[in-house]
């Protein structure tokens, strides 16, 4: 997973949607294609997109797939990006990082 691949799925409304529908409860790819005005084919290649991406996972049970949010891929994604753009993140990420370092044993 990527991060270029993350912003792709997002760059497109449909999948916005997709994603915001699944972060109430997970559906079946019937069950959101319900909600759109577009083809099950055309459903099912943003759902490839946003499982590629790894912003969604699936689960088949008998005949369905049911679909839900991956909300740590997500949130760690974003977070990521922030700190990159952010003027402020890049101190307090090296301050947290060598803090983290300081707190773990050596190895002897």
């Amino acid at each position: 997973m990527t991060v270029d691949r993350i912003f792709d799925a997002l760059a497109s409304r449909p999948r916005r949607e997709i994603l915001a529908y699944l972060s109430a409860q997970e559906l079946t790819a019937g069950e959101i294609a319900a909600r759109f005005d577009m083809s099950a084919p055309a459903i099912s290649r943003h759902l490839s997109v946003l499982e590629a991406a790894g912003l969604v996972t699936s689960d088949k049970r008998g005949q369905f797939v049911f679909y839900r949010l991956a909300p740590d891929n997500l949130v760690n994604t974003l977070t990521g990006f922030a700190f990159e753009v952010c003027p402020t993140a890049g101190p307090l990420k090296r301050e947290a990082k060598a803090r983290a370092l300081a707190r773990t044993p050596k190895a002897r």
